[in-house]
């Protein structure tokens, strides 16, 4: 079985195997589990600087932050898996 990796924008890649949710930044509920991750040491930043537009939560409870859409996100994740689904018939 082979590991499926995914763009997050600016050159950082994450493990498709191991996305749990990718959803957006702006409730008082994702702030909340974004600053926890930080006391805890769980957070990793991958927005290089920008705006955090898209929150990546891992299966082991790491949170990743992205400056990427969670659509764009999401749109990558369908494109692979096409591509993997295809590549297997053939």
């Amino acid at each position: 079985m082979a590991i499926r990796l995914v763009n997050i924008g600016f050159g950082n890649i994450i493990s498709a195997g191991r996305i749990v949710a990718i959803i957006g930044p702006e409730s008082a509920p994702v702030k909340r589990i974004i600053q926890e991750a930080r006391e805890e040491r769980r957070a990793i930043d991958a927005t290089c600087g920008r705006r955090t537009r898209a929150v990546i939560i891992t299966d082991s409870g790491h949170v990743v932050l992205c400056a990427v859409q969670p659509e764009t996100i999401a749109h990558r994740l369908d494109t692979k898996e096409d591509v993997s689904e295809e590549e297997e018939e053939s």
